[in-house]
């Protein structure tokens, strides 16, 4: 039956068919029954990855298979979410290798998104602590793969989006930890000189971001903040912590309804961008916060897309080489500025080397954006895409709910060879998505 079908950033909206399955027999009878197949996990991609006139849910094919207490290795299904994960590790004296913003999302979606987080520049994006996957392909074959045995076919997995097969699930490595807590540091820069010359002073410290105010501009642009941060070890925390490795329970607020669309606005972000700022209020503070709190901020807040309105935003997300980020962000934030269309959320993170066929980082900074839809924000992101492509970077296709195909074709240097790698595992493109087939990939 169809429905209609959005993912986090609600735009766009498909309809199409909604499956799910529970066993792997289940899942080849219907990839052998349907054409135009995408899996999906949690709905977290912002854009339309994982939408499709066919829609595999991964959410019911959630068992962990093998978790090896003692050395860190984890084997699950794909459709365990990294909250459902954290919930067994972290007592057990283990995090994940590598997270992003939120915790709401599927292992599969982990590795077809290759997903990265504050420490890329230190440890790489998701698919660097994979072992091996088990994926399903369009013949119905289940083929183990790995790096070693399957260079060709594990890199157009990871950061693929899904259109290699079905991947059912994921070996990967974990990171040992002592507590649950982190121990940040906070430091305010008062424009893009300064927040650069902070990435480079704290370049050694494993967790790293910065929040950045995209309404400031002349002596003031970039003006943001640094976090970074390290897992904190016991000795370092408070006495009345006595168990390490346990956090209290809390509660979580939930957004109840789409907020009308003229709450967010220049001057209501205007101002919530100044009381970010003047919180804090020394130049440098430090602090001992909950995991949760340091990499999973939004997910204190149930549904908060809904503070968008009811037409949903777009997450822009671009990264920049090296020798282009400042120059490129510059440019960009003034259009930004310029234009009045600031975003309510602007985080900027450093990457380091990336050797993948076609995943998104690259040695560089990468920015992302949030911009609710209105009128003429769409033609604005095509003025954007040309400052990225410009200067050599390129976006995320995993936030990605409108980029132009020849902008996918001209910043992706290996688009071809991952097309080529699709049509030897899937050669009439069974597997492909709303958004392969607007970027001519299927």
């Amino acid at each position: 039956m169809k429905k209609v079908l959005a993912n986090w950033g609600n735009y766009p909206k498909i309809t199409g068919d909604e499956f799910s399955f529970q066993f792997e027999q289940e899942i080849k009878a219907l990839v052998e029954s349907k054409e135009g197949i995408i899996a999906r996990g949690n709905g977290r991609c912002y854009g339309d990855a994982s939408l499709g006139d066919h829609v595999m849910s991964t959410l019911k094919y959630d068992k962990i298979i093998e978790f090896d207490t003692a050395t860190g290795l984890l084997h699950c299904q794909a459709g365990v979410t990294l909250s459902e994960i954290l919930d067994i590790i972290t007592p057990r004296g283990w995090f994940l290798p590598v997270t992003p913003g939120t915790k709401y999302i599927t292992v599969g979606g982990a590795l077809a998104s290759d997903v990265h987080g504050k420490n890329h520049h230190v440890e790489g994006s998701f698919s660097n602590h994979v072992l091996s996957f088990d994926l399903l392909t369009a013949e119905g074959n289940r083929i183990e793969v790995s790096p070693e045995a399957e260079p060709e076919l594990f890199g157009a997995t990871a950061g693929g989006m899904g259109l290699t097969g079905i991947i059912l699930s994921v070996r990967f490595r974990l990171k040992a930890i002592e507590s649950c807590y982190i121990q940040q540091k906070q430091i305010k820069a008062r424009n893009l000189d300064e927040i650069f010359a902070l990435f480079e002073a704290y370049q050694d410290y494993t967790y790293s971001m910065s929040w950045i105010d995209c309404f400031k501009s002349g002596k003031d642009l970039g003006r943001s903040i640094l976090i970074v941060g390290e897992h904190a070890i016991p000795e370092a925390l408070s006495s009345k912590i006595k168990s390490p490795l346990e956090l209290p329970k809390k509660g979580q607020m939930s957004m109840p309804f789409n907020l009308p669309s003229f709450v967010l606005n220049k001057l209501s972000i205007k101002a919530f961008n100044f009381l970010y700022y003047q919180k804090n209020y020394k130049k440098e503070m430090d602090a001992i916060v909950p995991y949760d709190a340091f990499f999973y901020p939004l997910d204190a807040i149930l549904q908060w897309n809904r503070m968008y309105g009811k037409a949903g935003f777009l997450q822009y997300q671009f990264v920049l080489p090296m020798e282009t980020s400042k120059s490129g962000l510059t440019e960009i934030l003034n259009r930004i500025n310029k234009k009045g269309l600031g975003s309510f959320l602007a985080v900027l993170k450093q990457f380091g080397e990336q050797e993948s066929l076609i995943s998104f980082p690259m040695k560089g900074f990468t920015l992302a954006l949030d911009f609710p839809i209105r009128k003429g924000l769409l033609p604005f992101l095509d003025e954007l895409d040309k400052v990225v492509l410009d200067m050599g970077g390129r976006l995320y296709l995993s936030k990605d709910s409108r980029m132009h195909s020849d902008m996918f074709w001209k910043t992706y240097d290996n688009a071809e060879k991952f097309r080529s790698i699709i049509q030897k595992y899937n050669p009439e493109y069974k597997f492909q998505s709303t958004q392969s087939k607007r970027l001519t990939i299927t």
